[in-house]
């Protein structure tokens, strides 16, 4: 058995891949003229499918004509393009990733405009070599996710500043999964949620019985270890609203895993606890 399965293998080494090209040539002689080659292989080209179909083109006219291309520089067309607007397009995008790593550091965080703010040197565009004669100039923005491809450098630049320097600060540059970052690179630069009157005045209520109920305990448990909310309040209109959304994509059952800062204002008013049973605990 196994003599025989090396006998056959010796005999049709010569089908091996070394000699791909050579047979290639035998079967384009065979086709051009089946007398030009060995009886043995005009026989075994002779029954090949399709044979006597000779093809427009062989093969190796194929192979020889992109050789010669690859060598050919001149051949190729190409579009000889300004080397000041290659560089600007570079910038702009440096520019997006300056906004990505430090607009959290210039985000408008006090509302009352107490705070004075540190200048950023790399958010100024002029840190990017661009000016405002630029502001017009349409560039490509990369992986920025505004839903276009181009867009105007001051068209541009405005919605970093939303995106990045808003009333929310994001930062996320720092972890090291690729997919994660842009997982939220997507979500925080694709577009700003609206709310309408009735929400803002709901999120204004939540937000006053969170304040409220610090306030309160803080009166009147002085000293008391209390896990205060206090600097965190947004997380109540925050934790009410994911499950209000949960709830109308018809989610059933929220578990919560509850950190000990903000655990007595969530069990109050997120969980729906009485304050006076809370209280006498």
């Amino acid at each position: 058995m196994q003599n025989s399965a090396l006998k056959a293998w010796l005999d049709s080494s010569y089908l091996s891949g070394a000699n791909q090209s050579w047979i290639e040539q035998l079967y384009e002689d065979f086709l051009t003229d089946p007398d030009s080659v060995d009886a043995n292989w005009r026989s075994t080209f002779q029954q090949l499918p399709g044979t006597g179909v000779k093809p427009d083109q062989f093969h190796s006219q194929t192979r020889e004509y992109f050789r010669r291309l690859a060598k050919d520089a001149s051949r190729y067309s190409s579009t000889i393009s300004d080397p000041d607007t290659n560089v600007k397009q570079v910038k702009v995008l440096q520019l997006i990733n300056a906004y990505r790593f430090r607009g959290h550091q210039h985000a408008n965080l006090d509302p009352l405009g107490l705070w004075q703010q540190d200048k950023v040197a790399d958010l100024d565009p002029s840190f990017h070599d661009l000016t405002e004669a630029d502001f017009q100039e349409t560039f490509n923005v990369g992986s920025f996710a505004s839903g276009k491809e181009t867009m105007k450098l001051g068209e541009l630049l405005e919605a970093l500043k939303q995106t990045y320097c808003g009333p929310i600060g994001a930062e996320y540059m720092h972890i090291t999964s690729t997919e994660e970052k842009r997982w939220i690179q997507q979500r925080i630069e694709s577009g700003r949620a609206t709310f309408n009157s009735e929400e803002k005045k709901r999120f204004l209520s939540e937000l006053t019985a969170a304040e409220g109920l610090e306030r309160y305990l803080g009166a009147k448990f002085p000293g008391a270890k209390r896990f205060s909310l206090e600097g965190g309040d947004a997380l109540i209109p925050m934790l009410k609203e994911m499950i209000r959304h949960a709830g109308n994509s018809g989610t059933r059952e929220v578990v919560l895993g509850m950190a000990h800062r903000g655990r007595l204002n969530v069990l109050v008013n997120v969980l729906g606890k009485k304050p006076q049973d809370l209280f006498d605990e």
